[in-house]
């Protein structure tokens, strides 16, 4: 158990991060939104100082986030694969639908970014499935290929990216609203957005 509390810290940790880079703060800026000392906040980030809930608080409104969101568990459950039913000759993918959702579909030629590259991080959830090619998506520190009819949904507060893998793919992605605002903001990484 302390294992799986160190590792949620961590990411944690690299959430606060990348939600400031993402927005383009600097450690003192994100330090000034949130009340806190520029000192404190960067032994947060860098893990020399423990986390507490008031802090986590206050830092999640900085960010224009929720505590939950900040601190969720990242889930194993990332790629998927469809359920066909053969008999009305459809393919489907079960996923957390609400209100406020975007559908888009998107051709992606670029490979991703190095994973050192500064990866998105931004609230909300994103759900994709592959129409054709392999995509990759780097998720945190990982590396992971969708290929053809395979879905992947998580969280977007994990630091993220996507791109084409040996030739264009086509995606059709869909957003939370929280989601389609990180998106908004621009494009890293030269692929379309939508």
């Amino acid at each position: 158990m302390p294992q799986d509390d160190d590792a949620l810290d961590s990411l944690v940790r690299k959430r606060i991060r990348a939600l400031r880079v993402a927005q383009g703060w600097s450690l003192e800026e994100l330090a000034t939104r949130a009340n806190v000392s520029q000192s404190t906040l960067s032994r947060i980030e860098n893990g020399q100082r423990r986390l507490a809930l008031d802090q986590l608080v206050t830092l999640a409104r900085a960010l224009d986030t929720s505590l939950d969101q900040l601190v969720e568990n990242a889930s194993d459950d990332v790629v998927s694969n469809p359920a066909i039913d053969r008999a009305r000759g459809q393919m489907r993918w079960p996923i957390k639908a609400e209100p406020g959702m975007t559908v888009v579909r998107q051709r992606m030629t670029n490979p991703p970014p190095d994973q050192s590259a500064r990866m998105r991080a931004h609230p909300g959830r994103e759900w994709l499935v592959v129409l054709s090619g392999t995509a990759v998506l780097l998720l945190g520190n990982r590396r992971l290929r969708i290929e053809t009819n395979q879905a992947a949904e998580f969280p977007t507060m994990l630091p993220h990216a996507i791109g084409a893998e040996g030739g264009p793919c086509e995606i059709l992605g869909i957003f939370d609203r929280d989601a389609r605002r990180g998106h908004q903001r621009g494009d890293d990484t030269g692929n379309a957005q939508p």
